[in-house]
């Protein structure tokens, strides 16, 4: 019996040996509060009773300028509707989260610059711009019953530093169409941003 206890204190001694005690001073057979973790991964933040309230945001700024068409670049947006149509781009560009810095364009064509929220795909959002505004626009004249914009777009990211020049851009579309066509304008940013495209598959 003796011989037996005596056993059992040497296997209790030595397994203390292998297990690291706790920061809370938790004996092995005792569960502990909080999980081991070696000091040189430990983040010196988690001891503050504030770390809860300060963890880390998810914060972008993503500023682009989109472009898309009527149906076959038909001229449909006469200059009653489209300063109507510019007021209600922005309006849906301001409900999805966005920022919405300018809408313009001429008969045929938008374009706007938009900050784009983080938590939106640009794809999503053009669909919910176009599919929204083209509801709309079928509702402001008999003439536009069968409004249709094309299926594709333009999107191209811009510097922030460059906001000003295109505001200044958007805002005289008007001027700069008189020697342009959209198609031109349209090509020449394809090629600014080193777009490769197929003409036979870019308008619709």
């Amino acid at each position: 019996m003796v011989y037996a206890e005596l056993l059992i204190a040497r296997r209790s001694r030595t397994a203390s040996h292998y297990v690291r005690p706790s920061a809370t001073g938790a004996t092995p057979s005792q569960p502990r509060a909080t999980p081991w973790v070696p000091n040189a991964i430990r983040d010196p933040r988690a001891e503050s009773p504030n770390y809860a309230l300060t963890m880390p945001q998810s914060l972008s700024y993503l500023l682009i300028r989109i472009v898309f068409s009527t149906k076959d670049r038909a001229p449909l947006l006469n200059p009653e509707v489209r300063s109507k149509l510019h007021a209600y781009l922005a309006t849906v560009a301001r409900n999805a989260g966005c920022e919405c810095h300018r809408v313009g364009g001429v008969a045929d064509h938008v374009q706007l610059a938009i900050r784009l929220s983080r938590t939106l795909t640009i794809a999503h959002f053009i669909e919910e711009l176009k599919t929204s505004s083209s509801k709309w626009l079928k509702t402001q004249s008999p003439t536009l019953a069968h409004f249709a914009w094309q299926n594709g777009y333009g999107c191209f990211s811009v510097g922030p530093a460059d906001l000003g020049a295109l505001r200044t851009y958007i805002d005289t579309q008007e001027e700069h169409h008189r020697t342009h066509t959209f198609q031109e304008e349209y090509r020449a940013f394809l090629k600014r941003y080193g777009v490769e495209f197929d003409e036979r598959y870019i308008w619709d």
